[in-house]
């Protein structure tokens, strides 16, 4: 029989935490920045555990600084140093002036909206987020994003299918 730490999900020590799936349908990703982000100890606990969700992000503006808002963290179970924490808090990313500047000009100037892509551990186990300048995609975008998607996968299909006879 098993052991319980057997069966336990492992930490994530580098690597992806968290991954926005959608961002890259919805959204034509222009410039991509990598940004730090500023997190509480049980934040971090549960990010290596896989316990978070960009599905309803987005960074935006706030008094001269980048904020990364409706990001989902939930809470860690074991931590009771601290008092309840809101899981989707707005959460302060690391830039550089200029970056802020660049990327806030974008918006107001172009229209363009700052979408967290994915949110990963570095080498040194330091939490970063992928952010991308983007704008939104027509309809008709997606459709032909989508019959090229499924016109690959018949492609890759036929081949493997040829090249087993």
């Amino acid at each position: 029989m098993a052991t319980v730490e057997a069966r336990k999900k492992p930490l994530i020590s580098h690597g992806t935490a968290a991954l926005n799936r959608r961002a890259r349908f919805d959204y034509k990703i222009g410039e991509v920045i990598e940004a730090g982000l500023v997190l509480l100890g049980p934040e971090v606990k549960s990010l290596r555990a896989g316990r978070a969700s960009l599905s309803e992000a987005w960074a935006g503006e706030r008094d001269g600084e980048m904020f990364l808002f409706g990001c989902h963290i939930g809470e860690w179970q074991a931590g009771s140093f601290m008092a309840k924490m809101d899981p989707v808090r707005p959460r302060k990313l690391l830039l550089h002036k200029k970056q802020v500047r660049e990327l806030t000009g974008a918006t107001t100037r172009e229209g363009a909206t700052i979408v967290p892509l994915e949110i990963r551990f570095n080498d040194k186990g330091r939490a970063k987020v992928l952010i991308g300048l983007a704008t939104g995609k027509k309809l008709h975008d997606k459709r032909a994003d989508i019959a090229k998607r499924d016109w690959q996968r018949d492609k890759a299909r036929l081949m493997r299918n040829k090249g087993g006879e």
